[in-house]
């Protein structure tokens, strides 16, 4: 295997890390923006992308945040090249319940198979991205697990340590003693800028448990950066952040969206629970997929459909 080669692996592993703190920093970081809200509006314009609906298929009404309606955001890493559409390198699906004052975090494995909704083929859904976008992979998210998406968040996957270190780095409880890439991890307590909390969440095979070791490990940067940027009042971090986001996010959801979220949300960050698809892997036609079992979509979905409060259903795909 070639050193491009391992890089770009490596990469993918960090990419929903990265998703996930955007995402929870366009829910969490806007409660400060009235004290910058000229740099937080310009911020909110630039980054914005619209879909061409106004409502997802899977919703009778719109959601309306004053009611606290519960909602779903889509996070999608993506790897854009000139000329190349890219893939999403990574989905992680967020529901948000503020009277349940939760949120429900699903990781999407990138080579699950499933129908590509507008292609009519069955293939690995993050290749929706490569050949319709925003729009074809939601639409696909949408059928695999049968709930509404009502915003995306995209970002490149570059920004992960960006993130951490706009925050001010993270502090983590570190479970045993380690070294990974020339930097040593003692046990216990320990404060962590982006660079190296990279490498804390990048370690596998040293780890007693593998890679439900390395998976602990990135869940405790999510929470540690989620939690950090909750409290930030520093104007100067406020600015690093928006720079962060300015150069590395679309979204659909606008200045007034990402306000009104903060004022009725804010709350579901306290109780943070994460989840992972999983499947079994298969080779179909000398070609890699992970298969997810009906039974397991089945009982994600009627799991995320209670915490959006819509009627459950045991249908199939």
């Amino acid at each position: 295997m070639g050193r491009a080669e391992k890089t770009i692996k490596k990469k993918r592993k960090w990419l929903w890390i990265t998703l996930s703190v955007v995402g929870v920093l366009l829910l969490s970081t806007a409660g400060y923006a009235y004290s910058v809200w000229s740099t937080a509006a310009k911020t909110a314009d630039s980054i914005h992308e619209e879909l061409n609906r106004e409502k997802s298929d899977k919703r009778d009404e719109e959601v309306d945040f004053e009611n606290l309606d519960p909602i779903s955001i889509l996070l999608m890493g993506v790897d854009e090249r000139e000329g190349d559409n890219g893939r999403t390198d990574s989905l992680i699906l967020i529901t948000a319940n503020p009277k349940k004052e939760s949120i429900e975090m699903v990781s999407i494995q990138r080579d699950t198979k499933t129908e590509i909704i507008g292609k009519g083929i069955e293939d690995k859904i993050n290749h929706a991205y490569a050949f319709g976008g925003a729009e074809m992979t939601i639409n696909t998210v949408e059928n695999f697990l049968d709930i509404p998406v009502d915003y995306f968040v995209k970002v490149n996957m570059e920004s992960f340590k960006d993130i951490v270190d706009s925050v001010g780095g993270v502090t983590v409880e570190n479970s045993f003693a380690f070294d990974y890439e020339g930097e040593s991890f003692p046990k216990g307590t320990i404060e962590l800028n982006g660079e190296e909390a990279l490498k804390y969440s990048r370690m596998r095979y040293d780890d007693p448990n593998g890679d439900y070791g390395r998976q602990e490990r990135q869940r405790q940067i999510i929470e540690a950066v989620i939690q950090k940027g909750a409290s930030i009042s520093s104007l100067t971090k406020f600015g690093d952040m928006f720079a962060v986001v300015e150069d590395n996010v679309k979204t659909n959801l606008s200045f007034d969206d990402m306000w009104k979220i903060q004022s009725n949300y804010r709350s579901t960050i306290g109780d943070i629970e994460t989840h992972e698809l999983r499947g079994t892997g298969d080779k179909i036609n000398g070609i890699w997929y992970n298969i997810v079992s009906e039974e397991d979509r089945l009982e994600l979905s009627n799991m995320l459909k209670e915490h959006l409060e819509i009627s459950t259903s045991t249908a199939s795909q």
